[in-house]
């Protein structure tokens, strides 16, 4: 039976920044106006919210064992003091269009009862009780309205109709009681425009009417400030004048950037500003002399509880345009004299942002000393490949850290390397297509534009609106050398979230990258295998079908039909896509090695270590290990096997540890960053390592090969703790020459994320070697780059 009692007051907390405004779901129903259903969101606090991870949801009024939430993913940002419009699915009547939506999703819901939800993320809901709701940290908000079961407080809210929606009064008071808080009336709906609108329930008549403030004159430097957050945030200004010196007229998140050209003497304080226009594309041009009315707003991308920077923005500016055809200010360029070789101040993993800003001491400081500001790069080495959202990287300091193909390396978390600079263009690609560079690539001439804050990479960039052109290098996918009769070839590869309705190409590519570049290894584990059916979500665990449409692949390319072993998940338990049961497997040459099956593996037991000596073995093989142990929750759980080469046992363990998911950017406002994945991995290390130690207890010559996707660095606490400090194993990235040490590129780091480990036994013949075949190039089969060792057992 379904509870029904509602969340008592502050059960849930209340969203300080986005709410759920007004609902309505008699969109298209007899007696409507509106012809479709929508849900509004609005804005309590002064920051712009981005709310690109973020997803509203709906659930029937009375739900059944068998009910499900639906849902629809939200894109853009959601202004301070703003509205937010999501259109929902039509009814066949009604006579008026909604305003223009800032989302849109096809959700059919009741114009009477029902439950909507404001969702971190856009996976559906489970819940279906008050009180599973209230446990659930990803509900921010929760309107239960008519007689829905699932509501916050009391009381569901009351009134809805097919003519009229339910909304919050004109203060956005949300006390987590949905009777009190919401009263109905006639559908109002308003986008980040704020277009549409009409009447909106007002506050009880004893609360006296809002003051006006008046508008405060401002320069762009006052509006900036010192620090990060400007000391105008949630003020009204008037008189802003400024140069446009760029224009974003795509997305969501479309504005221009606006400079003044007479600054004053303090380095700290930017001339430039982001005026933010939403939807609602721009209509002034680069070299408009405006003069603003606007609120100053501070935009955190994704919420401030992120970590992630601000950025200083103004939102619902009226703009007079008082000249055209100026030329923009002179750009500040950016490179090694100009940015300093320090990244970020530390506090001790506090905030940074209030902070006076030190732009000739960390790299950090300048970048947000110039926020909105005309900037400009000269020839630069690209760093980072051109991804699918038409962004690169790029360095103003080419001698920092430079790895031996033209890539940064990432050394430590103290060396976060500051010359790293991400491109993105504010030009139509039917006017100039985006540079499709690979990392050692070089942009040559001048790239120039206003310096902006990417709200989804978290991180500086610049907004080209002049981009160089691309003067490619020589770079080219590696082969790994010639394999030995005498010995075994090892090797690891994450094939990103791999399914059967992958196109056959992916698959090709990937058959090419194991034949070709990494010589057809004699054993192979293989992460991010998914299930049959994919993303689906219907159940499906078996694998079957990823893996012979993979080895069939294989044997096109010219390599041999490899057999597999793995263990078939506990449906929805080991985290990665929604749906798709990634899980380890291992793929063997059988004219080489020999895989020892012994049965009892299964998704839940854990394998063990049997026997001593020559006569070491596992209890199962394939096993997990402790797969019902905490460190594993919600992720991947190590597959144990045990081979044969040449009469030698060899004992392999693939592996996938938990993803770097909820930690804070290296551009964090916290400094230090918190990095809050690591204690899983941590735990993970040490639940492993335990494994691994009984294998060499049991025989201090056993063979042990650990690999995979770690998802952490060779200097990584986990690393440290899986290798005992290298006493129980040694990374093998450590071996190679310091220039090499990568398998992975991220935001312009080459860095270390799989890793190949092996026991006491195996190291001294270990020939190891990293085939970079990916993470440099645009053009990419995976994000990661396969490893393989050479061993004689």
């Amino acid at each position: 039976m379904l509870a029904t009692a509602g969340l008592s007051a502050n059960a849930l907390a209340a969203s300080h920044e986005a709410l759920i405004s007004e609902v309505y779901g008699g969109g298209g129903n007899s007696g409507a106006t509106y012809t479709n259903d929508f849900i509004e969101l609005a804005n309590a606090g002064s920051g712009s919210v981005d709310l690109s991870g973020y997803s509203v949801q709906y659930l029937p009024g009375t739900p059944t064992a068998s009910s499900k939430w639906q849902a629809t993913a939200l894109t853009g940002s959601l202004a301070g003091g703003g509205h937010y419009l999501v259109q929902e699915a039509a009814g066949t009547g009604g006579t008026t269009a909604l305003p223009t939506p800032d989302a849109t999703g096809a959700i059919n819901m009741s114009g009477t009862n029902g439950t909507v939800a404001l969702v971190t993320g856009s996976d559906p809901l489970t819940c279906l009780t008050a009180a599973d709701c209230q446990a659930d940290p990803r509900v921010k908000d929760l309107v239960g309205f008519g007689t829905a079961v699932v509501h916050e407080g009391n009381g569901a809210a009351a009134g809805a109709s097919n003519t009229a929606s339910v909304a919050r009064a004109a203060s956005l008071a949300d006390t987590d009681d949905n009777a009190a808080d919401f009263t109905a009336g006639d559908p109002s709906p308003q986008n980040t425009g704020d277009t549409g609108g009409g009447s909106t329930p007002s506050d009880p008549a004893t609360t006296p009417p809002p003051t006006t403030t008046p508008a405060t004159p401002a320069k762009i430097h006052d509006i900036q400030g010192t620090s990060r957050v400007s000391p105008l945030n949630g003020k009204t200004v008037t008189g802003v004048t400024g140069i446009v010196t760029g224009v974003r007229a795509y997305g969501s998140s479309q504005g221009y950037w606006v400079q003044d050209p007479n600054p004053d003497a303090d380095p700290r304080t930017s001339e430039g500003v982001f005026v933010f226009t939403g939807s609602t594309t721009p209509t002034v041009s680069v070299g408009d002399s405006v003069s603003l009315d606007a609120t100053v707003s501070e935009y955190y991308p994704g919420g401030q509880d992120t970590g992630i920077q601000s950025t200083t923005e103004l939102t619902k500016a009226t703009a007079t345009v008082v000249s055209s055809g100026n030329d923009v200010p002179a750009p500040v360029v950016l490179d090694k004299k100009s940015v300093p070789e320090q990244f970020a101040p530390q506090a001790g993993g506090a905030s940074i942002e209030n902070l006076p800003l030190r732009p000739d001491e960390y790299a950090l400081d300048t970048y947000e000393s110039l926020e909105g500001m005309n900037v400009r790069i000269g020839s630069s080495r690209v760093v980072g490949a051109t991804d699918t959202y038409s962004e690169l990287w790029v360095t103003v300091r080419p001698d920092q850290n430079p790895t031996n193909r033209g890539g940064t390396l990432y050394k430590g978390y103290d060396d976060a390397n500051s010359g790293r600079l991400m491109v993105q263009s504010l030009i139509p690609t039917a006017t100039q297509a985006f540079p499709a560079a690979n990392v050692g690539d070089t942009l040559s001439g001048t790239t120039e534009g206003p310096l902006d804050y990417n709200q989804y990479a978290g991180t500086y960039t610049l907004q080209a609106r002049t981009i160089g052109s691309l003067h490619k290098g020589d770079l080219k996918p590696e082969v790994t050398a010639k394999q030995s009769a005498s010995q075994v070839s090892v090797a690891t590869y994450n094939v990103e979230n791999l399914a059967p309705d992958n196109a056959q190409s992916k698959f090709d590519a990937l058959a090419k990258g194991l034949v070709t570049n990494l010589r057809s290894p004699d054993i192979v584990a293989l992460e991010e295998i998914q299930d049959n059916s994919g993303a689906t979500d219907d159940g499906t665990v078996a694998a079957d079908k990823t893996l012979s449409k993979l080895v069939d692949a294989i044997v096109a390319a010219g390599g041999p039909r490899y057999q597999w072993r793995e263990i078939d998940p506990v449906n929805d338990k080991d985290g990665g896509q929604p749906g798709g049961n990634i899980r380890q497997a291992f793929l063997y040459n059988p004219d080489r090695v020999q895989f020892t099956d012994r049965a009892g593996g299964d998704s839940t037991t854990a394998v063990g270590v049997t026997g001593t000596g020559a006569d070491t073995h596992l209890t199962a093989s394939p096993g997990r290990i402790a797969p019902t142990d905490d460190a594993w929750s919600s992720s991947r759980k190590p597959l144990a096997g045990e081979f044969t080469f040449r009469g030698k046992t060899l004992f392999v363990i693939a592996n996938h540890f938990n993803s770097k998911g909820g930690d804070q950017a290296i551009d964090s406002r916290n400094q230090p960053p918190v990095r809050s994945s690591e204690a899983q991995r941590n735990r993970q290390a040490l639940v492993e390592r335990d494994f691994v130690q009984s294998l060499e207890k049991a025989d201090p010559k056993a063979g042990v090969v650990v690999l995979g996707d770690l998802n952490d660095y060779q200097f990584s606490p986990a690393a440290t703790a899986l290798t005992g400090n290298g006493s129980v194993l040694t990374d093998l990235v450590n071996t190679l020459p310091v220039k090499e040490r990568y398998s992975y590129v991220y935001e312009g780091n080459s860095q270390v994320l799989d890793h190949i480990l092996t026991s006491p036994a195996l190291t001294r013949s270990a020939d190891y070697d990293v085939v970079h075949i990916n993470s440099e190039f645009t053009a990419q089969t995976s994000d990661h780059d396969p490893q393989i060792v050479r061993l004689k057992p």
